[in-house]
């Protein structure tokens, strides 16, 4: 379970990081 556990909070991490990056080159387009 522990296993598991850490697995889905990289997933989210990973998805948090690329949503910041999208939002941080479409700042630097405007």
């Amino acid at each position: 379970m522990s296993s598991v556990k850490k697995k889905r909070r990289l997933k989210i991490s990973q998805h948090k990081r690329k949503k910041r990056r999208r939002r941080d080159r479409h700042k630097n387009k405007k």
